[in-house]
């Protein structure tokens, strides 16, 4: 099966052929991809070189002057480096894009820390206005791509991954879809961790909501869910541990309940290994997970 990213660039470039609006800025990662939309769009797709605040800072240029924008690198050199342009080019300049990351929180453990990110949904959050989506599925990845690109101005930062579900789910870019339910609390699943989840809640009396827009936050879903499951909730994202807590405490403010935030941890792990290595050591493995849901939702959840 083909990756998120494989995905990115054929249908970045078939939206390059159907939309005048439509741009690309690269900053050398990901330019081979887009070798063929280069040449039928020499105008429309730029590669300003290992430069990533001038990446955002052309970017915002380019949707000053009417176009629609699509950045792409990885999410270190795409949310983190050039983080005040983000803030301040888009942003304050009231213009949009569709930031598109890639590598996410150790998806080249090989390239070291420089090259993972897990705390760019955390730090995306400290911003106003911006939708963020983490797909889980190539299928899914397409959809909200379409989505993010045709979404007016609006900014929309995706973050894809090499990590995937075995199946894609359908997908609105707004609701978190109801995988499985139960009466003893709510686990939320983001992007590529679905999987993991529902194995490791197999047998649990749980809900189980799937997230793959996690800014706006789906409140009221949680809510719905809450309703019927209990307010004990746990959150199983991809990046940094606990980023969505704040999310989760917002939407049950008028409610007693209880977050239980599992994530990837702050802790730096300094030897490469392999994606399946860090999953494991974050805690973020199917088994890992059982153990540490079951813990939290107690004998109510039938653990």
């Amino acid at each position: 099966m083909d990756t998120m990213r494989d995905r990115f660039a054929p249908v970045v470039s078939r939206l390059l052929d159907e939309d005048p609006r439509v741009a690309v800025v690269l900053a050398e990662i990901g330019k081979d991809a887009f070798h063929e939309a280069i040449a039928r769009h020499p105008e429309r797709v730029i590669n300003v070189g290992i430069r990533e605040q001038l990446l955002v800072g052309a970017a915002a240029g380019m949707a000053l002057t009417g176009l629609r924008p699509v950045v792409h690198t990885f999410a270190s050199f795409l949310v983190e480096r050039p983080f005040e342009q983000v803030k301040l080019d888009f942003g304050h300049q009231g213009t949009g894009a569709v930031l598109v990351s890639a590598a996410a929180s150790f998806d080249w453990p090989a390239g070291g820390f420089t090259h993972m990110a897990p705390g760019d949904v955390a730090l995306m959050d400290t911003l106003d206005g911006w939708t963020v989506q983490v797909p889980g599925h190539p299928d899914e990845a397409e959809t909200l791509l379409r989505h993010a690109v045709g979404a007016g101005d609006d900014r929309v930062y995706v973050r894809l991954s090499v990590q995937s579900n075995r199946r894609a789910l359908p997908v609105d870019g707004e609701r978190f879809v109801t995988v499985r339910e139960g009466r003893a609390g709510v686990v939320v699943a983001v992007g590529p961790l679905l999987d993991a989840v529902l194995e490791a809640t197999e047998g649990m009396d749980a809900t189980v909501l799937y997230a793959t827009t996690v800014r706006p936050f789906d409140a009221a879903g949680l809510r719905r869910a809450a309703g019927a499951a209990g307010t004990d909730v746990v959150l199983v994202e991809p990046y940094l541990a606990g980023t969505s807590t704040a999310a989760v405490n917002d939407a049950l403010a008028d409610l007693p309940h209880r977050v239980l935030g599992l994530g990837v941890g702050r802790r730096e792990l300094r030897r490469y290994g392999t994606v399946e290595e860090h999953t494991a050591a974050h805690g973020l493995d199917a088994r890992s997970l059982r153990e540490r849901i079951g813990g939290f939702l107690g004998a109510r959840a039938g653990v």
